[in-house]
């Protein structure tokens, strides 16, 4: 066969159907603008998000980086990133009515660069501020690390976390196993009351802190109310294993 000529010009076929568009030339690729990612790692409780989200903090300042660590809800009730495992960071306490491009718009004018965000409990976000986030990304270049759950105990999105997945330029589950009680892999967080799995209630109920444990009234601190991950049978079956009481499961009294 002989070779094809390398000057050979061939006929371009249009392909209305062709989602793809055309990608600048290799030597013109450095006009393309640098933007940031958004990114969200995600798992059930216990899986060791919050500790990642401390060593990207971590990694990052060590190379003279400069980020903001967010949180909303942490397990703690206090405005900081904590760990199981006893690591825990000073952190900035989102709540929903927060504009979360005013909090790098404060640091810029205050003569400080924000180069990425760690975002934990991010599952809490509302769909707005994952919007925010995708533009601190996409317009002034800020590296952005969103940790999380990503159903809650109906085994439904968290509205942050399906804004997260709609949006995230990479979605990484969390790979550290958490197990459920019969040995498979567990991912779904199950809220306990009494006994008993729940089907319906608050989506947000924040567990394993004491300070929350206060705050709650008292006909609230007569009932207990944990969560425990289970596989997808046995939270379908509501089946909690032979040692329902197990102590280190997450409870709120």
């Amino acid at each position: 066969m002989e070779p094809i000529p390398p000057n050979l010009d061939y006929p371009t076929v249009t392909d209305p159907t062709d989602a793809l568009s055309a990608v600048p030339a290799a030597g013109s690729r450095r006009a393309v603008p640098v933007i940031g990612h958004l990114r969200f790692y995600y798992g059930p409780m216990d899986c060791g998000k919050s500790t990642l989200a401390l060593q990207v903090d971590h990694n990052h300042a060590r190379q003279g980086r400069k980020g903001l660590l967010l949180v909303h809800l942490d397990r703690s009730g206090k405005p900081q990133i904590s760990s199981r495992i006893g690591i825990t960071r000073t952190a900035i306490e989102v709540h929903a009515g927060i504009d979360l491009r005013d909090l790098v718009r404060e640091r810029w004018a205050a003569g400080s660069r924000v180069d990425y965000l760690i975002v934990d409990e991010a599952q809490f976000l509302t769909p707005q501020q994952v919007d925010q986030l995708a533009e601190l990304a996409d317009d002034v270049q800020v590296d952005v690390y969103c940790f999380g759950i990503a159903t809650d105990f109906r085994s439904e999105l968290f509205p942050g976390s399906r804004r997260l997945f709609e949006l995230a330029d990479e979605l990484e589950p969390v790979q550290v196993d958490v197990l459920c009680w019969c040995g498979l892999p567990a991912r779904f967080n199950a809220r306990v009351v009494d006994g008993a799995v729940m089907r319906a209630g608050d989506t947000v109920l924040v567990a394993d802190t004491t300070d929350t444990e206060r705050a709650l009234s008292e006909s609230a601190r007569a009932t207990t109310v944990r969560y425990q991950v289970l596989c997808r049978r046995h939270f379908r079956l509501g089946d909690l294993g032979p040692n329902v009481a197990a102590k280190g499961q997450l409870s709120l009294a």
